[in-house]
């Protein structure tokens, strides 16, 4: 009897801690806030607007009237100066997105992943055929770069806040260090509990 009882009680206790939780699929493009932080629509959102924004803008024409060919960016350092985490990669992939897509500049790569296709080019120079070998110096420089920063400003009372997201890019000539385009793109919530 006290075999039953305990083995029911086992039972019961599984059963108390049993999750009832439910995963579905959702269409990634689809926007959910559930918690009023910034998010992957914030991020891709801004990387479409702002990227639309600066391409429409006279530097392009004036590159591509005078180079004859579409410009090369790279896409520096973007900050969080946020007081959470947001990750700035992502935004930053979603950015080097639209620019390629866009068709109208080429985008080389930056930083960390730049090094590491060095690294391989390093790697070919001894173990692969001269026949498939990538050579030293012909890389691609960029004409321009982008950095920029995403700040946030929280006005809260009570279990009600307000957040804004600003996020300022700029884009740079390379060469003269000349700023050809600044770009603001604001994003307002507000979260009630």
């Amino acid at each position: 009897m006290k075999k039953i009882l305990s083995l029911s009680l086992v039972v019961l206790m599984m059963a108390g801690c049993y999750n009832s939780r439910k995963v579905s699929r959702v269409d990634p493009d689809k926007t959910i806030d559930l918690s009023g932080r910034w998010n992957d629509t914030d991020s891709r959102l801004v990387a479409e607007e702002m990227v639309r924004d600066g391409l429409s803008r006279p530097w392009l024409e004036r590159f591509t009237e005078k180079a004859g060919e579409r410009p090369v960016v790279i896409v520096g350092d973007i900050k969080n100066k946020t007081s959470e985490h947001i990750s700035t990669e992502t935004f930053i992939n979603d950015i080097e997105r639209e620019f390629i897509n866009s068709g109208q500049v080429r985008v080389v790569q930056g930083g960390e992943d730049r090094e590491q296709m060095r690294q391989e080019r390093a790697d070919q120079q001894e173990y692969a055929s001269q026949q498939t070998m990538n050579q030293w110096g012909r890389e691609m420089g960029a004409d321009f770069m982008m950095t920029g920063s995403v700040n946030s400003v929280t006005d809260q009372y009570g279990k009600d806040k307000v957040v804004l997201y600003q996020v300022d890019l700029e884009l740079s000539d390379l060469e003269t260090n000349e700023k050809v385009w600044i770009g603001n793109k604001k994003i307002k919530k507000t979260i009630q509990d």
